[in-house]
Formats: structure tokens, C-alpha cells, sequence
């Protein structure tokens, strides 16, 4: 006798469904360009939200305008994506003959500026003024017009190291090939940003590191670094009690050694003195939150309470504002902005490309992991922006200037460039969004080696 009984199906669980399709998804050509569209695209909206939160009410009190400072913040934010679209458009060739220029004029910017401050410290300048220049903690202003050279510093590294180490090839392997130029010029580099900025110096030694990685470098030279690095942070703590960067003379409080040393102790024993308050105010905005926070434009230790609330604390903001969802979604679209960056790193074919996008992913990860870590206690406090958060015009306008060589980035790789040329846009599209990017190099039949000096850990 037959058995009518319907047997049951296994139905797939909904890992199993979704697993699928995201693979799909993520093996289509051009779906690097679109997660690192998407992931910063949100980045940015989110930035402008919160600086508009975290500084209405202080410019409604101050000037009787509460979108003073957000109208300042969306011009860079305009700025910065006509930056975008410039860098997106530019080949790699090009970019490579930008690095040398760019790094240069950085490097001036930041020897006028350390020079300012080193003048007003050994009693030469009453202020660092010197004619329509004049300096202000990390800002460098020309008349009205200031920026960071710290953030032009960046830039230049990114595309000055990939190239050079590019152009070395197999031959970086010896110790004498990165000791000229790379080192003594990194050394530099170190030296002129350090004096003020100790946060960007630790950015610049991570950017290094990523290059360094992704190019191979054996595992001793990073020990190297990293003794280095460590000397050069007991330098700088030691000197800005001798009145070096915005440091002082006399009896005050070492700033640097304060903030270094202060998050390893409990809350409990931190008083509401100048090293610990913003720690504490941070903490509590945070305790304020709760998971799903107070309430968009609701929270109120931005008042004058929470120091730096609108640039260096502003994931507290967050934190108190839209709780603890909302610092999982900020870190969530980092998280995959990370992931498209080493992913469009591990697909180029060229590279100046390769090594560039992970050093340009190596700077804004470490970057905000300083900024978030500072913020919750988790590491000490060095004064970097979040980046596409934080208030700041000239940080503003590099990162999405870097974006958008990440963008270029991945439409050149390997799928997508054949991809766009088997099917392109409308002229119009590449003529106002961006050009086709060059087919990849054929492949030698029978050769399944890569071109000389592409050799690297991604």
C-alpha cells in the first residue's frame, strides 16, 4: 500500500537565501563603484545632519543664524564634490605626476607653519603673524582663506608613495631602496607634522604601513617603523612641554603625556579638570543615548557642555542624539567603505592603483577608528576629526577628493573597464560624469604571471 502521505520539504533557512544573492550582487563588474558610492554618499548626508545638530543652537545664540555654520560646511561639502569629480576623471598617469607637486607644496605650507609657531615659542613673534600670513593651532590661513596642510600631506603621501614604490618594483626587497627617498622624505614629513599634530602623525605612519604592506615589504622593516614611531611620540610628548606646537613652558600640564595617560585610568578617578573633562562629557553624552538616543536635534551636552562638539567629539553627538543604532549604522558604512577599499585594492591590475587604494582606505579607516576609540575611552584622545562627520573644510574636501581616485580606481578594474567598454554610457554621461577607463593589459597566451613589480599581499 502506497504511502499518500506528503512528505516535507527542508525549506532553506534565510542565511542560505540571502547568501546567494548577495554573492550575485557582489560579482557584478562595476559593484566596487557602487558600494563605495553608496557607503560614502551616506557617510556624507549623515556628516551634514549632525554638524547642522551639533551647531545650530551655539550659532542661533552667537550670531542669530542657526544655519551659519551648516552653510559653511555645505559649501566644502560642494566643494569637495567637484573635488570628487575632477579626481574621478583624472587617469593614473596623471595622478602620479600630482603626487610629487602636491606633496611639495604640503610640505611648504607645514615648514611655514611649524616656523610660525617655533618664531611665537622662542619670543620672536609676539603672535604667529608674518605678513597676510598667519597661523592658528593647525590652520594656515592666507588673508581670509585657511586650510590644513596636514590634510594636503595625506594626499601627497598616498599618491607620492604608491608611485615611487611602484617605479621600485622587486627591487624594494632591499633595505638601501627604501632608505632613498621614501624613509628620509617620510621622516620629514613626520617631523613637520608631528610638531603640532601628533593625531595626523599616527594617521601618516598607518597610511605608510598600508603602502609598505600591500607592496610586500618584509616584516622587520614594520618593527623598524614601529620602534621609530614610538621614539618619535616620546619626542613630541617631551617637547610640548617645552613650549613646542601649541604646548607651553613652565608648570602646566604636559597636554600630550595627559591625554596619552588618562584613558587608561577608571572614570571613577577623573576629575573635571582640563585632561579628563572631555573624556567625562563624552561618557556621559554616551550614557545619555541609550541604545535609540534622545531624539535628533535633542540632545543637550553640545551646549557649551560637550568641547569640540560640532569636529573632534562629534560621534558623542551621535551617541546621545541616536544612540547606540545610530553609531552601528556610522560604523557599519565604514565597515563597508574598508571593505571596498581593499577590495577595489586586490582587483587592480596596475600597481600605482593598487597600492594607492589601500593607502587611501589604510588612512580613513585608521582615522576614524582613532577618532571613535578617542571618543569612547577605548584610546587616547588626539584631536583628528571623524572623517566625512566632523565639521572642517580642508578634511572635508580631500577626503571626497580621495573618494573620488578610489572611484576611478574602480572603474578601472579589470571587469568593470571591460564591462563599461563592451557596453558604454551615453556621450554625455562620460562626458559630464566620467570617461571610459582603458582596457586591461592582454595576458601573453600560456603566461600566467603578473607584470613585474604588481607582487604584493593584497
Amino acid at each position: 500500500m502506497a504511502d499518500d502521505r506528503t512528505q516535507k520539504v527542508a525549506r532553506p533557512s534565510l542565511s542560505r537565501q540571502l547568501l546567494p544573492a548577495v554573492h550575485g550582487l557582489l560579482a557584478r563588474p562595476l559593484s566596487s563603484y557602487y558600494l563605495l558610492i553608496a557607503s560614502s554618499g551616506l557617510l556624507l548626508l549623515i556628516g551634514l545632519t549632525m554638524v547642522f545638530s551639533a551647531t545650530s543652537v551655539k550659532a542661533y545664540a552667537e550670531n542669530g543664524n542657526a544655519f551659519s555654520s551648516i552653510a559653511n560646511q555645505t559649501v566644502y561639502a560642494l566643494l569637495g564634490l567637484v573635488m570628487f569629480w575632477v579626481c574621478q576623471r583624472l587617469p593614473a598617469g596623471t595622478l602620479r605626476d600630482l603626487g610629487k607637486y602636491i606633496l611639495g607644496v604640503a610640505i611648504v605650507l607645514l615648514a611655514i607653519l611649524d616656523l610660525l609657531g617655533a618664531l611665537v615659542s622662542v619670543g620672536a613673534l609676539e603672535k604667529p603673524i608674518l605678513g597676510p600670513i598667519h597661523a592658528n593651532l593647525l590652520w594656515l590661513y592666507l588673508g581670509p582663506v585657511g586650510l590644513q596642510p596636514a590634510e594636503l600631506a595625506k594626499l601627497g603621501m598616498v599618491l607620492w608613495g604608491a608611485d615611487v614604490i611602484a617605479r621600485k618594483g622587486p627591487a624594494l626587497g632591499h633595505w638601501r631602496e627604501l632608505s632613498r627617498p621614501l624613509f628620509p622624505m617620510v621622516g620629514l614629513l613626520f617631523v613637520l607634522v608631528g610638531y603640532n599634530d601628533l593625531g595626523t602623525m599616527l594617521v601618516l605612519l598607518a597610511l605608510i604601513v598600508g603602502l609598505l604592506w600591500a607592496a610586500g615589504v618584509r616584516l622587520r622593516v614594520f618593527a623598524a617603523l614601529g620602534v621609530l614611531g614610538l621614539a618619535g611620540v616620546g619626542l613630541l610628548i617631551a617637547a610640548a612641554s617645552g613650549g613646542a606646537g601649541s604646548g607651553s613652558t613652565g608648570d602646566d600640564e604636559n597636554y600630550r603625556l595627559a591625554r596619552l595617560t588618562n584613558f587608561l585610568q577608571p572614570i571613577e578617578k577623573c576629575n573635571l579638570n582640563d585632561a579628563c573633562y572631555q573624556i567625562i562629557q563624552a561618557r556621559s553624552a554616551i550614557f545619555e543615548g541609550g541604545w535609540f538616543g534622545v531624539g535628533l536635534g535633542k540632545g543637550v551636552l553640545k551646549w557649551n557642555w560637550l568641547p569640540e562638539a560640532s569636529n573632534d567629539f562629534i560621534f558623542a553627538v551621535v551617541a546621545e542624539e541616536l544612540g547606540v543604532v545610530g553609531c552601528v549604522v556610522i560604523l557599519a558604512l565604514f565597515s563597508v567603505l574598508a571593505y571596498t577599499g581593499f577590495r577595489i585594492a586586490r582587483r587592480s591590475a596596475d600597481p600605482f592603483r593598487r597600492l594607492a587604494a589601500t593607502a587611501i582606505t589604510t588612512w580613513l579607516v585608521s582615522q576614524a577608528v582613532i577618532n571613535v576609540g578617542g571618543v569612547t575611552g577605548m584610546l587616547p584622545i588626539t584631536g583628528l576629526p571623524l572623517p566625512f562627520i566632523s565639521s572642517g573644510g580642508s578634511a572635508l574636501v580631500v577626503t571626497l577628493a580621495a573618494i573620488g581616485m578610489l572611484a576611478s580606481f574602480a572603474r578601472a578594474e579589470p571587469d568593470a573597464a571591460k564591462a563599461l567598454n563592451a557596453r558604454p554610457p551615453a556621450r554625455w554621461v562620460r562626458l559630464l560624469w566620467a570617461p571610459l577607463p582603458p582596457l586591461p593589459p592582454q595576458r601573453q597566451p600560456g603566461s600566467g604571471r603578473a607584470p613585474a613589480g604588481t607582487k604584493g599581499r593584497l
